[in-house]
């Protein structure tokens, strides 16, 4: 289909339209060769290795090779006819001893070749061999007292070893086998990953999406995919691993579904792949489409605090005193899992005395829902969680009971220590996977309440601070202490302020007794000489 689309190029199929194709290595057959990256595979007598699904883990590859041997780089031609009649030139990359000057015959052929078969080691995957004589090189130069051509081999041994971290051993049991990891939800979309284990190393890995049309299932989804895999990289599958069989036939292909043992490893391997790529697309498209995120979220509150509907609206409450002192509760409100900053509430606790939260939270939940019933019944929220454990959430209860809406709004309450989630009714506790969206919507909501009902509880203790000090003067009023702390904004600059200042504001008989009062205090809190 693909080499057909880029040949005929039809109006419509324009995802395989373009002229690219999977790259590939290419060692050429000259006396010299010359290892590049290409797009194109000619019928020349060049050895191709791919194709690689990913052009980063080609050219990776193909910086290790250079940093391992000195090959020719140029397109000049290289002839045993130019190197007879001296017609080459020593190039840039020779000064910088990235080629050994093939041009001018400075390496022989023989050499050469050596450095080209040690190529192609590590294009098959069979470093082992490479990695061998590395380490025999480098223990004859040393035993030779050539260190310092023992040390670069063991540069090059590094850099092998380090290659071969990077491509993950799988099984040290298995040689050869293609892998397909299948990932289906149920929905349109069918995700397999194909993985193509060489030596118990994955070689190649690739993950292929697939719209369900209409009644088509699995086994058929997964013929299609090896057909698909089969053309791209001109492959021929020995034994092949799956969840199930396809429905197709392949001649010659041995097919295996394993319940256990390394086969059984290497199939949930490539399934969490196919998971992983849906994961990753459905954030795609939830960075193009942020609602597509808000909806799952919600979907997944639903399921995770027991809802009959999406938690839509959602209300968080939190009280905040200093051993009584200044009492008031705060109420945050989300929409769509997001913060709705416009129908931010507080409140100051009116009929609690002393460090009361169980009778605080009563209070605040009771005069929130019985004003909200009043005012706007329809917008009751789905979902309300208090800041605290089971006591905070027993005096909820009381106020939906005595309100009559308990039944009609959830109700759930979150412990700070361990993040449990308590439920009306129910000794023991939820605990939902810490990764989870809906802890991290509650936590997010928990934190918001506490920061806001803070920030209100501190602004009442600096405004009674405030009002208590400009309310020991004599002769100032309400109105005067409003017009000062609007000029000047705190009390430390009024002290500071000089009595012409201060007339310019209240006039002089009010500057004088402000004036006087500062002053008479600053000489009572001055230490004794």
């Amino acid at each position: 289909e693909n080499s057909m689309i880029k040949e005929y190029k039809p109006r419509y199929n324009v995802l395989l339209k373009d002229d690219k194709s999977y790259p590939w290595i290419c060692v050429t057959r000259e006396l010299y060769p010359r290892v590049f990256l290409t797009r194109q595979r000619t019928r020349d007598g060049s050895k191709f290795f791919g194709p690689y699904t990913d052009t980063a883990s080609a050219r990776a590859v193909l910086e290790l090779i250079r940093e391992l041997y000195p090959i020719r780089m140029c397109r000049v031609p290289v002839t045993p006819d130019t190197l007879a009649r001296g017609k080459g030139r020593l190039c840039l990359e020779y000064h910088l001893r990235r080629c050994r000057g093939c041009c001018k015959g400075m390496v022989s052929a023989e050499e050469y070749g050596g450095y080209i078969e040690r190529i192609r080691q590590i294009l098959r995957g069979e470093t082992g061999e490479l990695m061998a004589y590395l380490r025999g090189e480098m223990e004859r130069l040393a035993s030779e007292l050539r260190f310092e051509e023992a040390q670069e081999l063991k540069q090059k041994y590094l850099l092998v070893e380090r290659y071969n971290a990077k491509s993950t051993i799988v099984s040290q049991t298995l040689d050869q086998i293609d892998v397909f990891g299948i990932d289906d939800d149920g929905s349109n979309d069918v995700y397999i990953n194909y993985m193509h284990v060489r030596r118990g190393a994955v070689a190649r890995s690739l993950t292929l999406q697939y719209k369900r049309r209409l009644d088509e299932e699995v086994p058929q989804l997964l013929g299609y995919a090896m057909d698909e895999v089969r053309s791209r990289f001109g492959l021929t599958f020995d034994e092949v691993v799956a969840q199930q069989r396809p429905d197709a036939d392949f001649p010659g292909v041995t097919f295996t579904v394993p319940q256990r043992g390394d086969k059984a490893k290497l199939l949930d391997v490539s399934a969490r792949n196919a998971r992983q790529c849906r994961i990753d697309a459905l954030k795609h498209l939830e960075k193009l489409d942020p609602e597509k995120r808000a909806e799952r979220t919600l979907e997944r509150m639903k399921a995770d605090f027991r809802l009959r509907e999406l938690p839509r609206h959602v209300e968080c409450f939190d009280n905040s005193n200093i051993q009584g002192t200044n009492p008031v509760a705060s109420c945050v409100v989300f929409r769509n899992a997001k913060p709705s900053k416009k129908d931010y509430r507080h409140f100051c606790i009116k009929t609690v005395e002393g460090p009361d939260d169980f009778a605080s939270m009563k209070e605040v939940l009771t005069r929130r829902y019985t004003r909200m019933l009043a005012e706007a019944p329809d917008d009751l929220p789905q979902l309300v969680v208090v800041d605290g454990g089971k006591g905070q959430l027993s005096a909820a209860v009381e106020a939906f009971d005595e309100i009559g809406i308990r039944g009609k709004v959830a109700l759930v309450g979150i412990a700070k220590r361990l993040e449990e989630i308590y439920f009306p009714g129910d000794s023991v506790p939820l605990y939902i996977d810490k990764n989870s969206e809906s802890l991290r919507v509650v936590q997010h909501l928990r934190d918001e309440a506490h920061r806001f009902g803070i920030t209100h509880h501190r602004d009442r203790r600096s405004k009674g601070q405030i009002v208590s000090e400009l309310s020991k003067i004599k002769g100032i009023g309400p109105a005067t202490e409003q017009e000062l702390l609007k000029k000047f904004r705190s009390v430390k600059r009024i002290a500071e302020a000089t009595t012409d200042a201060l007339a310019e504001v209240v006039g002089p008989a009010k500057a004088r007794l402000v004036r006087a009062h500062f002053t008479q205090k600053t000489i009572h809190s001055a230490p004794d000489s």
